[in-house]
């Protein structure tokens, strides 16, 4: 199982610091909505830049303008960029066919998505798919959520998990056999962003 440490709601040079103090333990580092929103797509790039070796996300949330969006990711150093399942299936086709050009890797998030959405996402079989509890619901559930997904969706190859992964739950999210646990506030605002990362690390 791989890690991603979402990066949010810090300074573009504090990112840089938990990058490189977690860097040794995590697989990927997502430049979360928040530092794209406010830094822009020189977010991505100045991670990219700093860390050329590991796989860079840009969460991009995107709902609709999805070739300028994806190739603004893509182009500036993002390894994957994430869309919204909410979005229409054709923003979902382009972002798809961006993503083919450039090589590269599409997430789409799950946010809020009921079954018959999923049910038609299916087709999407290169990307990776993001079961994600709500922020605002204080990541409730997660363990369930996907427990319930890969019974429901079992064709579906590649899953990732998001909001509210602690060392409470990880082993549970484990078992449960996703493939990326995205991982946020539990390291980096935590004591220690390097000790939690080697914890999480240990624990997967």
């Amino acid at each position: 199982m791989k890690i991603q440490l979402a990066i949010d709601r810090v300074t573009i040079e504090r990112a840089k610091e938990i990058a490189g103090e977690a860097g040794p333990y995590i697989d990927i580092v997502e430049v979360g909505t928040s530092l794209i929103k406010d830094y822009g797509i020189s977010s991505v790039r100045s991670i990219k830049e700093l860390f050329p070796s590991k796989a860079i996300l840009a969460d991009m949330k995107t709902i609709d303008e999805g070739a300028y969006e994806f190739n603004a990711a893509f182009s500036n150093g993002a390894d994957i960029a994430t869309v919204m399942g909410a979005s229409s299936v054709d923003t979902i086709m382009t972002c798809e066919e961006v993503t083919k050009r450039f090589k590269k890797l599409m997430m789409i998030d799950l946010l809020g998505l009921d079954d018959k959405k999923i049910y038609g996402l299916k087709k999407f079989s290169d990307a990776i798919f993001c079961i994600h509890a709500p922020s605002d619901e204080g990541g409730n559930g997660l363990t369930l959520l996907l427990r319930r997904f890969k019974g429901k969706f079992p064709e579906i190859g590649s899953i990732a998990v998001a909001g509210g992964v602690n060392l409470r739950n990880i082993s549970d999210i484990k078992k449960a056999d996703a493939d990326i646990v995205i991982i946020g506030g539990a390291i980096t605002r935590s004591g220690s962003v390097r000790d939690s990362a080697k914890k999480f690390r240990e624990m997967v």
